[in-house]
């Protein structure tokens, strides 16, 4: 695994969910959740393998809405019951993804942290990434709120 990166090489997103942190967490814990609001507008997902805890392997295709398959590889490296998990994916681009989960009340802040290698891969993926992971965490909101994730769109 690469050295931890500096900031310049990481990208930030907040939210505050109308969800507890259980329920958050069990969008990610649970495979047939995930699946429907994993990813960027648009995309839809198939699950080869989903072994959520410590050490297990996350092995996915993306499908883009103009039917590009894009293979993803991740391992889950830390798993706190609804407060935190950390994904490294390890095919492709090389990142490391954590999000804390904190009570507010009877919601939820998400903090997503996505930590590149270097600031020049950062800055190449930055048009991609940013908008991506924003549409990522409004599908994720639409299915918090019992919407289709593809409502989002």
């Amino acid at each position: 695994m690469p050295a931890p990166p500096n900031p310049s090489a990481a990208f930030r997103t907040e939210r505050v969910l109308a969800a507890t942190p259980s329920r958050v967490f069990a969008a990610f814990a649970q495979a047939e959740q995930l699946a429907q609001w994993w990813g960027p507008s648009g995309f839809t997902n198939t699950f080869a393998t989903f072994d959520f805890k410590p050490g297990g392997r996350w092995v996915f295709v993306m499908h883009g809405p103009d039917g590009t398959d894009y293979p993803n590889q991740s391992v889950f490296r830390e798993i706190v019951p609804d407060a935190k998990i950390v994904i490294e994916h390890v095919k492709g681009h090389w990142f490391r993804l954590t999000v804390t989960l904190s009570a507010r009340g009877d919601q939820t802040h998400l903090a997503w942290l996505q930590e590149f290698e270097s600031a020049e891969v950062a800055d190449e993926l930055r048009a991609i990434v940013v908008p991506a992971n924003e549409q990522n965490l409004d599908r994720l909101e639409a299915l918090l709120a019992g919407r289709p994730a593809a409502s989002a769109e």
